[in-house]
């Protein structure tokens, strides 16, 4: 280094150099990052518009594409149209060759059709006389026709009415049929939905045929059965009883009446003698009910017919019965428990002396005792007492199965004519003279018995016709008039609704209820045994092997206008049970039990110690 230069001065300005050299740097650097974050500023808006170009880019070219499509579709649209037109054209050209033959074959039918209009005015000509003729023919039949159907069912009326005057004097039991409808439980286990169907449990085998006959379907057989009356199931409780109703005037006439309903287990007995299980109270009300069954409508028309006859000549009583395990209870009684005999009286005729009656104090309810019958609703409220206490129980074939024989009884008291009155003191007669106490008309009755009778004949006792006639018709000793006291003539109307039989593997029953429907079937096959023996005039009929027949052996065997309603079930399952209720129908229609007797009052009755039925 050069002597003399002063050091600190030269490293001063050297250093003053440097520092504006690292500020100018700095300031450069400054200015290199401020130019580089415009730059990344730029590059983020140039990247920002590459998107933007490259999304419109894409959009742009799925337009084109779509215009493509679209083009491609105009082109083949174009070529479609092209081709439809040229075959109008060629449809166009065919109309225009046939649109040049149109008047040509226009004319040519116009002539046909005049041709054959021509011929037709001619034939319309030539048909009108004889259409005026067949015009008058036809009203003429028409009016054939209809006094043939008039006289049709006259002569029908007038057959039913001979017929039934014909079994009245051969004394045959008349026998309606009634066909239920079906029902759920017919089914057995099957679908519902198949109720009624070919081939199943409930296929429909017995079918209504017209009002006489009724015929059961198989495929092995076909049987057709005729009675009186058969009812269809569509046939109401009303229709029913108008054919049941002339019987409630022979009543007041004298006759006694026994209804009863024979069939087997569910197959509406109970609802055709009583009506619907659904109302407990078997619609007791002022008005009938369309449910309604026999009894309620019995009682009500029976009331109605003594109400036209003078007041205080009738009076009414009323009986509930029930035949449970062959043992007769009376389900009117304090103890329904209680069993009952059939007693037979000195005159042969047939009664419970145990037996409680409704004008008789009665210890039921409190409005019930010592009360009057005199209408309907008395008769139900007993009849409803009694179905209280009535045997019933469920079984597989039937919700309701009645499990005993119930008898209602209307007993009618009639006061007699005065010239049958009984004397209040009975004056002597000679020993020797054993007509002395038979009055006029009761040996004008006992003639007319005798005038039908065989020669030698017997009455039903076994006693000798002309001995009675010897007895009945000498001219009696003269004798002191005395005070009499009226006569009453006593009928009575059996309704009788029958438990129904049943098979054991079906209904599937046990124990107690097993008990029970052995002794239905055993009485109702005893029920079948008489029926057999009346229709084949045995010496001995078996009334006395079953209380049932027992107690109705006065209707079963001639004292009594008889009415058997058959009720069966239209199902395939059932029809074993059915053919052999048929069947028992056909053997009650074949029994002769002779004309019915007339009751007379028991004054008259009891004339020379003869029996009973030899003055009815």
């Amino acid at each position: 280094m050069p002597l003399g230069i002063d050091k600190s001065d030269f490293l001063q300005e050297k250093n003053k150099k440097l520092e504006r050299d690292l500020r100018t740097k700095d300031e450069r650097i400054v200015a290199l990052e401020t130019e580089n974050a415009m730059l990344y500023l730029k590059l983020a808006q140039m990247r920002s518009s590459l998107q933007c170009s490259r999304e419109e880019v894409s959009g742009l070219q799925s337009q084109y594409d779509s215009e493509t499509k679209f083009r491609q579709n105009v082109i083949e649209s174009a070529l479609k149209f092209k081709q439809e037109l040229e075959s109008i054209k060629r449809k166009l050209a065919a109309l225009q060759r046939v649109a040049v033959d149109l008047p040509i074959q226009f004319q040519n039918d116009i002539k046909h059709a005049n041709s054959v209009v021509q011929r037709h005015r001619h034939l319309f000509v030539s048909q009108t006389s004889s259409l005026s003729t067949m015009q008058e023919q036809l009203s003429q039949l028409q009016g054939s026709l209809q006094d043939i159907t008039e006289q049709h069912a006259k002569e029908k009326k007038r057959r039913q009415e001979l017929h039934n005057v014909l079994m009245e004097l051969r004394g045959n039991i008349r026998v309606h049929c009634r066909v239920r409808p079906l029902m759920d439980f017919d089914c057995g286990g099957e679908d519902t939905k198949m109720l009624g169907s070919s081939g199943t449990k409930s296929e429909v085998v017995v079918h209504y045929m017209d009002d006489e006959n009724v015929c059961v379907r198989t495929t092995k057989h076909n049987k057709v059965f005729e009675y009186e009356r058969v009812y269809s199931p569509d046939e109401s409780q009303e229709f029913v009883f108008d054919e049941v109703q002339p019987m409630m005037t022979s009543l007041l006439d004298g006759y006694n009446i026994c209804i009863m309903a024979y069939g087997q287990t569910g197959s509406g007995k109970t609802h055709t003698m009583l009506g619907s299980h659904k109302n407990e109270d078997y619609h007791l009300r002022m008005e009938p009910h369309k449910d309604e069954g026999v009894i309620p409508r019995a009682a009500r028309e029976l009331f109605r017919l003594i109400s036209e006859k003078p007041e205080g000549t009738i009076s009414v009583e009323v009986s509930v019965v029930e035949i449970y395990n062959n043992d007769i209870r009376d389900l009117l009684s304090g103890d329904p428990s209680a069993k009952h005999d059939v007693i037979t009286g000195a005159d042969g005729s047939l009664s419970i002396p145990t037996l409680t009656s409704s004008p008789r104090t009665i210890e039921l309810r409190k409005q019930l005792v010592q009360k009057k019958v005199d209408k309907i609703q008395d008769v139900m409220s007993f009849v409803q007492y009694g179905l209280r206490m009535r045997r019933e129980s469920a079984t597989m074939v039937h919700e309701h199965s009645s499990r005993s024989h119930l008898v209602v009884t209307l007993t009618v008291n009639s006061q007699a004519p005065n010239f049958l009155s009984k004397p209040a003191t009975p004056s002597p007669a000679p020993d020797d003279y054993p007509g002395s106490l038979i009055p006029y008309a009761v040996r004008a009755a006992l003639l007319a018995n005798i005038a039908l009778a065989p020669a030698g004949g017997r009455d039903r006792r076994g006693r000798s016709l002309s001995l009675m006639t010897t007895a009945s018709f000498e001219s009696p000793p003269q004798s002191p008039i005395v005070p009499s006291t009226p006569a009453v003539i006593r009928t009575k109307l059996q309704l009788v609704d029958l438990a129904g039989s049943e098979c054991v593997g079906m209904s599937g029953v046990t124990g107690v209820a097993l008990r029970e429907a052995s002794n239905i079937n055993k009485s109702l096959s005893a029920l079948a045994d008489v029926l057999g023996a009346l229709a084949e005039h045995r010496p001995h009929v078996p009334y006395r092997n079953s209380r049932l027949t027992h107690f109705l052996q006065d209707s079963i065997g001639g004292d009594a206008k008889l009415l058997v309603l058959l009720c069966v079930a239209p199902a395939q399952r059932y029809i074993t049970e059915t053919t052999q209720c048929l069947g028992f129908g056909q053997r009650a229609r074949q029994v002769q039990r002779g004309p019915t007797k007339r009751r007379l009052p028991s004054s008259a009755e009891k004339v020379g110690g003869f029996g009973k039925a030899s003055f009815r």
